[in-house]
């Protein structure tokens, strides 16, 4: 896959209107800049009262860390944004569904709302495979909403795994993140 450039395009959406639309938008970007690094393309936002607190995208090969989601490089960075591990009021906005991993950072975070773009039936905790965030026992719940720019978001990722695999199709929902 190095040397394979991105044949998709970042967008620019306008800034009038600060809605899922937009800062989905916004996580598409960083999504294609995954996947320039040579990344898994994911690429996560997290936004409070319109402004933006935490971006980043997959970095998992890059660190050498499995840990390195975009989901939890965003928590970080919103964390240190506000100056507290308590996310409240946040909205997390992430290409993919969120694994395990990030649910339940989404969950001990404290974050509102996570708005995904694309779910995922095998590993996706937001209601794909599980529904972490409405564990009853949990003391958080978190407000999810899936489907924002799925066919945008699920196109780059099916393209990104067609031309790793040498065009090869069929399910990769088992290999994201």
């Amino acid at each position: 896959m190095a040397g394979q450039g991105c044949p998709f395009e970042k967008r620019f959406p306008s800034e009038l209107v600060r809605d899922d639309a937009y800062f989905m938008w916004l996580a598409y970007n960083l999504a294609v800049d995954a996947w320039r690094a040579d990344e898994v393309p994911v690429g996560a936002v997290i936004a409070m009262d319109g402004v933006v607190i935490g971006a980043a995208h997959n970095q998992t090969i890059s660190l050498r860390d499995p840990t390195a989601h975009a989901e939890l490089l965003a928590v970080t960075q919103a964390a240190e944004a506000l100056g507290d591990w308590r996310l409240s009021g946040a909205a997390l906005y992430v290409t993919k569904e969120p694994c395990p991993m990030c649910a339940g950072a989404a969950v001990m975070a404290r974050i509102a709302r996570v708005v995904f773009a694309m779910g995922d039936p095998k590993m996706g905790c937001c209601g794909g495979a599980v529904a972490l965030h409405a564990v009853a026992t949990f003391n958080h719940h978190p407000i999810v909403t899936g489907g924002v720019l799925e066919d945008e978001c699920r196109q780059l990722m099916q393209s990104f795994f067609q031309l790793k695999r040498g065009g090869e199709a069929g399910d990769r929902e088992a290999a994201w993140n």
